[in-house]
């Protein structure tokens, strides 16, 4: 944290609701029924902590809101319609019983500023994206899955809770264009141009973060591809993701009406 910093005294963002009463629309449904699904796929994966971390989604239209959680419900409480609408200076629109996270005000808002294509941010703090995030070298192109990663990482240094302007910023710049972000020392963060593809990339960034885990404890020695073949495996990736970014959403919410239905609600 800088001296220079404004920053929140707690979690909860002070909040200062505006007037909205204009109809949801059928696209903002969409988003927040995605969005509220993405919520449940993360608890029914372990990878919330307790009522804290965040994703968001940009609301469509040229308002540049975006939806969030009220900090106080756990992942798998989310439901379409409890989701907060928010904008970019921290004001809730329209009304929410609960605040949203000062933090995911911080991280979240200044990257759906930064990035137009960040139509949904999602920021975690999985055991194994923790631990990697505390690696000097940060994620390696040990396999095939982190490969989808090479060149499209950035990384981020500690400076305390996310409470700080300042540090918006320069988390921002850190992303750069880059599709995930190693916040070191604290967790793993991932932007799509769907809630779908963040969450897809989330999902290929928690599993090489675990691979890796599980390699290093074995305590034997390392190999890698090399650097040519790296560069053809994220070239291919590349290519793939240019294509689609829902390919795997679909199945994802089939299985999440079988165990945890009500999230469109």
């Amino acid at each position: 944290m800088r001296e220079t910093d404004t920053s929140y005294s707690s979690f909860d963002l002070p909040v200062h609701h505006l007037q909205d009463d204009s109809p949801v629309s059928a696209a903002e449904m969409a988003v927040r029924t995605d969005l509220a699904a993405a919520y449940r796929l993360c608890a029914l994966f372990g990878w919330d902590d307790l009522i804290y971390t965040h994703l968001s989604a940009r609301v469509p239209g040229d308002k540049h809101h975006f939806l969030v959680n009220p900090l106080g419900l756990a992942f798998d409480e989310i439901t379409a319609s409890n989701l907060v609408k928010i904008d970019l200076e921290g004001n809730v629109i329209g009304e929410s019983l609960m605040p949203p996270n000062a933090a995911g005000f911080v991280i979240h808002g200044g990257i759906h500023s930064a990035r137009e294509d960040a139509q949904c941010v999602m920021h975690l703090h999985t055991e194994a994206g923790m631990a990697l995030s505390c690696l000097e070298e940060g994620l390696l192109p040990l396999n095939q899955h982190a490969l989808r990663f090479y060149g499209r990482v950035g990384y981020h240094d500690y400076e305390g809770i996310a409470l700080t302007h300042g540090e918006r910023e320069r988390l921002v710049i850190d992303l750069g264009n880059a599709a995930a972000l190693i916040l070191r020392n604290h967790g793993t963060l991932t932007v799509g141009r769907s809630v779908g593809h963040a969450f897809v990339e989330m999902f290929y960034l928690e599993k090489a973060a675990r691979v890796q885990m599980q390699v290093l404890a074995a305590g034997r020695t390392i190999r890698m591809p090399d650097d040519t073949l790296a560069k053809i495996t994220s070239e291919q990736w590349t290519r793939d993701l240019m294509k689609t970014n829902s390919r795997e959403w679909p199945s994802l919410l089939r299985r999440l009406d079988k165990v945890s239905p009500g999230y469109a609600d």
